[in-house]
């Protein structure tokens, strides 16, 4: 008996993996994701100022790495692109430091709405 016993307990793990009827977190972040519009006012090692349509006094931006630059039509440019006086459109995100951007579109006119958009990201984490 001891030996059937065993090869349920093992038939049944074998499913319980197979159908991942184990124990799993799915944890569900939303990020909000702003943008604002302006013109290129100054530029430096991690961050980039822009005077904005919406307010008077310049706003820095915080660079990193993971920050993509792309132009009207979505393609990608080089972050020299992004220059003093150039009509820009920064994707941040509000960070305990400030303002984070994540993308950087270069445009060529001067104009374009502002607004929010909200990215849902959902990741699974097994204990």
């Amino acid at each position: 008996m001891k030996r059937l016993e065993l090869f349920a307990a093992a038939v049944l793990g074998a499913v319980f993996l197979a159908t991942g009827v184990y124990a799993q977190t799915v944890t569900k972040e939303t990020t909000t994701t702003t943008t604002s519009s302006g013109t290129v006012s100054e530029l430096g090692p991690n961050t980039i100022v822009i005077r904005s349509e919406s307010s008077p006094t310049p706003v820095p931006y915080t660079y990193s790495k993971t920050t993509t630059y792309v132009d009207e039509n979505g393609n990608p440019v080089s972050m020299e692109t992004v220059r003093s006086g150039a009509p820009v459109t920064v994707y941040y995100t509000k960070t305990d430091n400030g303002m984070a951007a994540s993308k950087v579109v270069v445009r060529k006119t001067t104009t374009s709405p502002s607004g929010s958009t909200v990215e849902e990201k959902t990741t699974t984490t097994k204990p």
